[in-house]
């Protein structure tokens, strides 16, 4: 992100950051944030460095960093807002969690074999372009390496995803408070298969963890998991 762009997430969990300014007791990957798995989904991190892609405020970083025992924890993201609020929040828990303002895609390549693990939770994954996030991730992992992220399972709207890798233009506000709109990729199941398959993705996973409320805005989750070959 550039200084001429427009930062679209500059209003988002601004309310939040007034009254929970703690390092979370828990990690969910589902959309409500609320049930299913958890953190176990990643294995071990001991001592490996991780990387969260979209960190936003960076409290799913914030959560391992302090309670999983890496080497580091690398919370990236495009957005001047949110690490300024990451920074505010977390920049403490430093060296241990490492608050990067930088595009994913960019950062990613300046990573070459850097990684042990990267996930996002609808983070980075589902507002960048698949055909260049995923061959940046490959390339940022460690043979080995792994991929795990969550993303929706079809629109909020109920409307079922893309059947290709097309992105959606959605509401957004930029830090004026003016309209605009931003992409997202919300696909099917094979869609992600096959471009992490053509990223040079192996052991590919995909579980649907279903909606866990009622209303407009729930939505079920992709729980996708792929690896590097070593």
């Amino acid at each position: 992100m550039t200084s001429s762009t427009a930062d679209l997430w500059h209003h988002y969990g601004r309310t939040r950051v007034g009254t929970d300014r703690e390092v979370p007791v828990a990690f969910y990957w589902n959309w409500g944030q609320d049930a299913g798995p958890g953190p176990e989904i990643l294995g071990d991190l001991t001592e490996k460095c991780v990387g969260d892609l979209g960190a936003g405020a960076a409290r799913h970083a914030a959560y391992l960093a302090t309670r999983h025992h890496p080497a580091q924890v690398i919370a990236v993201d495009a957005s001047p807002a949110q690490h300024a609020m990451a920074t505010d929040l977390y920049g403490h828990l430093a060296p241990r969690l490492r608050i990067v303002h930088s595009d994913v895609v960019n950062h990613l390549h300046a990573s070459a074999a850097t990684y042990d693990m990267l996930y996002s939770v609808f983070g980075a994954v589902d507002f960048t372009d698949p055909g260049k996030l995923l061959p940046a991730a490959a390339a940022a992992l460690r043979p080995g390496g792994r991929l795990v992220f969550s993303t929706l399972a079809h629109y909020l709207s109920g409307k079922m995803a893309q059947p290709d890798v097309v992105h959606a233009d959605i509401p957004a506000k930029r830090p004026d408070g003016e309209a605009a709109t931003m992409r997202r990729w919300v696909l099917q199941e094979h869609v992600w298969t096959k471009a992490l398959d053509a990223a040079g993705f192996t052991q590919i996973d995909v579980d649907v963890l279903p909606a866990t409320g009622e209303g407009p805005r729930t939505a079920g989750t992709l729980l996708v998991s792929a690896r590097l070959p070593k």
